[in-house]
């Protein structure tokens, strides 16, 4: 078994302004975020992280916003967590909205929050401006990067200007932010989710919640200050702020922020991580990539008998990994030796293979409504098809019948929300009685306490028998298929009758050349072939093709309910 030995276990944190000053106290000057802008290498450490943490937090108390509710969009950079920090640790509520909304969603979520000022980055600048008849609520505009930005504005305060504030304050002596005494169990943090269902729902988080998760994280992880990962994913996202920002830095680790999209395998050939924290599309990208230069080179049969030879070998104790995959390694950078996953469905295949080449892939699970974490495969204690054992602090159950498999996962712990902001009536569906929380997802744990993700509650096909069939389990079997690119299986109705119908977007690599009737023809293949091995009650009847990608949300989870 591939082993990930950590150096030394990160302390436990009471909250989230200690966590921040722990940091910058044992790592110092070392650079957490390594990063490019206007085409310059920069870097931040946890030392200027924290001075910029108290120049801001200082300067919302100067201009009145201590206390208030900050919201932040944008791009992924130091900047958006400062500001995060500030408004955390000086009484206020962080409000991240995701980059991707739509104007309409955008200010609707603004005035719902009640935010009071808004910082945003580069791509949002002139557009927030525009709505300053929309958001009555907005005090101040805050640019982290001030260009073609209207700074003799007096709602436009930059963000350079607010640090420079905040230090001139404190060279006076002011102490209002630095002496704030945090309450733990305020709501901090305010998330809009609406996940893939269309339906908004804010979920209130504290410094108690955000806390409890963050110490769970670094407590199942083994990582240290040798560390290094790219930051791929969107900053409101709650995996990403929680197990990401927070937990990496409170290891010591090294994070470079990618760019874009487009730049993903740029940044890990460049940077070389040795880790990587990321939701499935990802490591089904790469997966992809991988086998496709393999192709590309016509070497898939001497890959495939590599990989036989070294499972063969590994079963003896001979690890020869290294050199069997060295290629293969080499385009993910050289060094990446671990990958945790979570966010999505995970095919057990791609753990497998990965293993094979020499990452361990550990999948986990949350929620965030559970800030978010609530479950992850620990290094060298994989278990195939599972999201892992409960993380430290939080107890799960399964909600089922005795004679029932499977049932509704349940969670209880120091990391579950406040409840639904302005939503009692939410709040009271999603807790049980006795305080336990209502995922909505379905499964069952074994004896050791694995969990199995079977399936969304919301999702579920009824059949016009009473079966129940979750489109996710046959989603996971339709990626298998080199023809397949992306699935969704969805319950079509034909009069009383419910029909299993797969809405398939192929592979473009696969197809090209293919009239739509040799593609349909070829993807009914695969389908029927995967059917043969599935009860009969769960085949897809029908085929839909699509000729463009699924939409999706920025933590790249396919949105369910606009596939009509």
């Amino acid at each position: 078994m591939l082993k990930l030995k950590a150096h030394r276990r990160p302390p436990l944190i009471k909250d989230l302004r200690d966590m921040v000053y722990i940091c910058a106290e044992q790592y110092g000057y070392k650079p957490y975020y390594s990063y490019r802008r206007n085409g310059k290498e920069m870097t931040m450490t946890t030392v200027e992280l924290r001075d910029n943490m108290n120049c801001m937090g200082t300067a919302f108390a100067v201009k009145g916003l201590m206390g208030k509710r900050i919201a932040v969009i944008g791009d992924t950079c130091p900047e958006y967590m400062v500001t995060y920090y500030a408004a955390v640790n000086g009484g206020g509520v962080i409000v991240p909205l995701d980059k991707d909304l739509q104007d309409e969603q955008l200010i609707n979520f603004i005035n719902w929050s009640e935010a009071s000022a808004i910082v945003y980055t580069k791509s949002f600048n002139r557009r927030l401006i525009n709505f300053k008849k929309e958001l009555p609520g907005i005090q101040y505009y805050i640019p982290i990067m001030e260009e073609d930005e209207d700074t003799d504005d007096p709602q436009v305060l930059t963000y350079t200007s607010m640090i420079a504030c905040g230090q001139q304050e404190l060279d006076r002596g002011n102490r209002t932010f630095l002496d704030h005494t945090i309450d733990m169990n305020k709501m901090c943090t305010l998330i809009f989710t609406s996940g893939t269902t269309g339906t908004a729902k804010g979920v209130m988080l504290s410094q108690h919640t955000l806390t409890a998760a963050v110490n769970a994280s670094v407590q199942s992880m083994e990582y240290d200050d040798t560390n290094t990962f790219v930051d791929f994913l969107p900053m409101h996202h709650s995996y990403e702020v929680t197990c990401g920002q927070m937990a990496i830095m409170l290891t010591g680790g090294s994070m470079y922020i990618n760019e874009s999209l487009k730049t993903t395998m740029r940044s890990i050939t460049t940077f070389k991580p040795n880790a990587l924290m990321v939701v499935p599309l990802y490591v089904e990208t790469m997966y992809k990539r991988i086998w496709s230069e393999i192709d590309k080179k016509g070497m898939r049969g001497k890959v495939n008998f590599a990989m036989k030879l070294s499972r063969f070998l590994l079963a003896l104790g001979i690890d020869v990994r290294d050199k069997l995959f060295a290629e293969i390694r080499n385009a993910l950078g050289g060094n990446l030796r671990s990958i945790v996953c979570g966010g999505a469905p995970l095919s057990p295949k791609l753990v497998k293979d990965f293993y094979c080449f020499g990452i361990i892939l550990l999948e986990g699970y949350g929620i965030t409504e559970c800030s978010p974490l609530v479950a992850v495969n620990r290094p060298n204690k994989v278990r195939y098809h599972s999201v892992g054992q409960p993380v430290y602090g939080c107890q799960v159950k399964i909600d089922k019948k005795p004679e029932e498999e499977t049932g509704e996962i349940l969670v209880k712990g120091e990391n579950v929300m406040l409840g639904y902001y302005k939503n009692e009536e939410a709040t009271k569906e999603v807790f049980t009685e006795d305080g336990w929380f209502r995922t909505g997802d379905i499964g069952y744990m074994d004896k050791d306490n694995y969990i199995y993700i079977t399936g969304r509650k919301k999702n579920v096909i009824i059949l016009s028998n009473g079966k129940n069939v979750f489109p996710e389990e046959l989603e996971e079997h339709l990626s298998h298929s080199d023809l397949i690119c992306e699935s969704v299986v969805i319950g079509r109705k034909n009069g009383e009758d419910t029909v299993i119908t797969a809405v398939i977007y192929p592979e473009p690599e696969k197809v090209e050349g293919m009239t739509k009737e040799q593609i349909y023809a070829a993807v009914k293949d695969a389908v029927m072939a995967i059917n043969r091995n599935l009860p009969t009650y769960k085949h897809i009847a029908d085929i839909e093709l699509r000729d463009t990608e699924f939409e999706k949300t920025t933590s790249r989870k396919i949105i369910r309910y606009k596939v009509k």
